[in-house]
């Protein structure tokens, strides 16, 4: 594989993966758009979300750490707002991962890489996405409640928001699209939910890297493994950045923007995707 090709796919999964355009739509149509590009296969593209978790790992230094704290309380029964969050995020999660491993066992997931899925969903769940944020307004609580003991935040919304996370699973819906017009439909407010959805991001890909990890370990050859590390080092650069503005972003303007843009796309791919396949 071209190493142009990593890096483009590396910087593009940076910028997509916590903005509500969807990552996987757009590592999808890369390599259709340049005839020397085989598709990198669903491999590079775990590589690529991998190094984006190190990101917001690492942005989120402060939640991360009471994550950890939260999973040590949990094996060991203690009490704590740590707990809490951990179990929130954790429960949340399961019903993505759960689906996401039977469509990739039974290879029903290659079956959703396609030009018109994209563009269907990019500008449905798009359109969804905009009328969340314009219709609802911001009941949710402070940041400090969200970090520190999730007052307000309830089970039902937290798992209301990861059933909606399952949605992701078709290429252009977005993953943090998605989760984020779950939690503006509950009327959180826009960074909040943005930092939400950044949080359950980490189980999710870090439960998809173990699986690919794996899988590639025993079937990859030293220069496939190599080509997964640059992806990954390099997502991982370009997305600590992204969230740092993603989330300044979101605390004066809303999400339409992001509406517009895949509303275009998507009806760009319905005029080219015949060429595409």
């Amino acid at each position: 594989m071209p190493i142009i090709q990593l890096i483009v796919l590396a910087i593009v999964q940076g910028i997509t993966e916590f903005l509500p355009i969807s990552s996987s739509a757009h590592l999808i149509l890369a390599p259709l758009f340049v005839e020397e590009w085989a598709d990198q296969g669903p491999l590079i593209d775990v590589a690529a979300h991998v190094g984006t978790l190190f990101a917001v790992m690492a942005y989120f230094n402060r939640e991360t750490t009471m994550l950890i704290s939260g999973a040590v309380d949990t094996v060991t029964f203690r009490s704590s707002a740590n707990k809490t969050l951990f179990l929130f995020i954790f429960c949340a999660s399961l019903p993505v991962i759960f689906l996401g491993a039977v469509l990739a066992i039974t290879g029903l997931i290659d079956y959703l890489r396609s030009p018109y899925v994209i563009a269907g969903a990019s500008i449905f769940f798009g359109l969804l996405l905009w009328h969340a944020d314009r219709g609802h307004a911001d009941r949710a609580p402070s940041d400090e409640e969200l970090v520190d003991g999730l007052t307000g935040i309830t089970w039902r919304q937290a798992m209301v928001i990861g059933l909606a996370q399952t949605l992701s699973l078709i290429p252009g819906a977005s993953r943090s699209g998605v989760t984020m017009t779950a939690a503006r439909y509950l009327g959180w407010s826009r960074p909040d939910a943005a930092r939400f959805s950044m949080l359950l991001a980490m189980p999710t890909i870090a439960a998809i890297g173990m699986f690919a990890g794996v899988k590639m370990i025993s079937q990859g050859t030293p220069l496939a493994l190599e080509a997964a590390a640059i992806v990954a080092a390099l997502s991982c650069l370009v997305a600590f950045v992204v969230i740092a503005a993603f989330m300044k972003f979101t605390q004066s303007v809303s999400f339409t923007p992001f509406v517009i843009y895949r509303v275009v796309m998507g009806m760009g791919l319905f005029a080219i995707a015949g060429q595409l396949n």
